[in-house]
């Protein structure tokens, strides 16, 4: 009898295709992708940014990277649904494990996960970070556009995080995408925001697709107007968890009533392929507000969506 596999995220070989083994047992890494920091012929790298003091409700998403990785031990086995091409066969894949940085120094933070980012760019591959707070998009935009310019934003999120805040030296994750675009990372006359259903009337230029526009216009249509906006522009896709109704997400520090569902993110985010994407995130899992798993059960879901843009492209 052939010998079972076990702890594949340290002992296989390849960083190409997939492995079977058991979702309950081994050492864990994104999807049982090889775990690595060699970063030489690797085509994307999946990393962890577990930082969480930007928060201005609960916090504990320092913790989302792990389990995310635990409940993705999920989608090793079968191709992702949906998609013609399987990234896991077409790209090499690594899990770059996660960002460091001195929790006693914190304010050390921001150009540390600018430099990491930096890091898996400068090698040529691609990067999909796992957050840790929505403040951490900040910094990894910084990395992204110093290589590819300002870029179009696909924001996913209760949240416009546009609040105005020009004090440079604040961490916040409702401020952050309001920073990027006085840096002139983003270009929001391009960029949309996917699910918004909370107040604030400066959109800063962003275009916004809210909840009611999503339920009352179907996927379908949210998907055909998320392309007409980026068109052929180089994309970079953010999806706070939040930007799911709480009834699907509830492990987030910012729940807010009447998000979006699981089935209508899939349909978007599958009618979206095409879009220049080069890099993107989830971030505010918070695993100790769910004890079912099912918020890291999405998120690593979307993590994986991401990779499969990148390689229907």
């Amino acid at each position: 009898m052939e010998k079972p596999n076990i702890d594949t995220a340290i002992t296989r070989k390849s960083a190409r295709g997939m492995i079977g083994e058991v979702s309950y047992s081994g050492v864990t890494s994104f999807a049982r992708c090889k775990y690595s920091k060699d970063l030489s012929e690797v085509d994307v790298a999946v990393t962890g940014i577990p930082f969480d003091v930007s928060v201005t409700h609960r916090n504990g998403s320092r913790f989302g990277p792990r389990q995310v990785r635990e409940l993705s031990t999920m989608l090793a086995w079968d191709a992702p649904y949906g998609w013609p091409v399987n990234p896991l066969e077409k790209f090499n894949v690594i899990d770059y494990g996660d960002c460091a940085f001195d929790h006693g120094k914190l304010h050390h933070a921001p150009a540390a996960i600018t430099d990491h980012i930096k890091t898996i760019l400068d090698a040529g591959a691609a990067a999909i970070s796992i957050g840790g707070d929505h403040y951490c998009t900040l910094p990894i935009l910084r990395a992204h556009a110093e290589k590819h310019g300002p870029m179009s934003i696909i924001q996913f999120d209760a949240h416009s995080d546009t609040w105005v805040d020009d004090d440079a030296e604040r961490m916040d994750h409702g401020t952050f995408m309001y920073r990027a675009i006085q840096e002139g990372l983003v270009v929001p006359e391009r960029s949309v925001q996917v699910g918004i259903r909370t107040s604030n009337p400066d959109t800063q230029g962003f275009h916004t697709l809210d909840a009611r526009f999503v339920h009352e216009h179907g996927p379908v249509e949210t998907a055909r107007q998320i392309k007409q906006i980026v068109g052929d522009s180089k994309v970079y896709l953010t999806f706070d968890i939040d930007g799911l109704d709480p009834a699907f997400a509830p492990g987030t520090g910012t729940p807010v009533f009447g998000g979006l569902t699981s089935g209508q993110v899939a349909i978007i985010l599958r009618d979206i392929a095409g879009i220049d994407l080069v890099g993107g995130d989830v971030v505010e899992v918070s695993p100790a507000y769910d004890t079912t798993g099912a918020t890291a059960v999405a998120g690593s879901q979307i993590v994986l969506e991401i990779l499969c843009l990148l390689a229907n492209k």
